[in-house]
């Protein structure tokens, strides 16, 4: 078998070098550069820095929200376990409606997902949304704003799939119902929506880990 790195320490120094060597980075600004960082490390797939769509003040806004204490909304538990608790303010609340006992029933009469139904019971003001799963509930996140619901102060957009994902986030970045992050196109995953949660949770607590 061919030699290779077990000490944690230079394992992660050596796959943070990688990123920022070969992807493409130079569009963001520094705080969401850091935010684009750990999504690459989180899929190992430098190329998707350049479909990588953003408000300039997503990071910033992220980050505030935060240390104010605001919550962070995930679509589904498998984002909600990705968020590292310790990276987050003492304040922050990490929150996941899907498994709600009132779901099912609000699907079945809405005729939509279960994903989709979860929204609503989102209190929106001012939070940070992660989706990495359903395109569904973001779809439904922006018609719960259009509709008046108060806008969340960032919202990290990563659904993935065949169905709905590549045209929810689309929308999302042709229309922003508030300060974002998405990556166009079919990909997307829990391990991202959680990495950019973690990213805000870090930048937050001043680059600390």
């Amino acid at each position: 078998m061919r030699p290779y790195l077990t000490d944690p320490a230079a394992i992660y120094a050596a796959s943070f070098a990688t990123v920022r060597r070969e992807a493409n980075l130079d569009r963001f600004p520094s705080d969401l550069t850091e935010l684009v960082v750990r999504v690459i490390h989180a899929c190992g797939m430098v190329e998707i820095a350049d479909r990588i769509a953003f408000a300039p003040d997503a990071a910033a806004s992220g980050m505030a929200a935060l240390r104010a204490g605001a919550p962070v909304y995930a679509d589904c538990e498998m984002v909600a376990s990705g968020i590292t608790r310790r990276l987050l303010p003492d304040a922050a609340d990490i929150r996941c409606t899907l498994n709600d006992p009132r779901i099912p029933a609000m699907a079945a009469e809405q005729r939509t997902t279960r994903s989709a139904a979860a929204v609503d019971l989102w209190d929106t003001d001012g939070a940070v949304i992660a989706i990495g799963n359903a395109p569904t509930a973001l779809f439904r996140l922006m018609e719960r704003i259009d509709d008046g619901a108060p806008p969340p102060a960032c919202i990290l957009a990563f659904p993935v799939g065949f169905v709905g994902a590549a045209e929810s986030k689309a929308e999302l970045a042709t229309t922003p119902r508030a300060p974002f992050v998405t990556l166009r196109g079919r990909r997307g995953g829990s391990a991202m929506a959680s990495a950019a949660v973690n990213a805000l949770g870090i930048l937050a607590a001043g680059g600390e880990q």
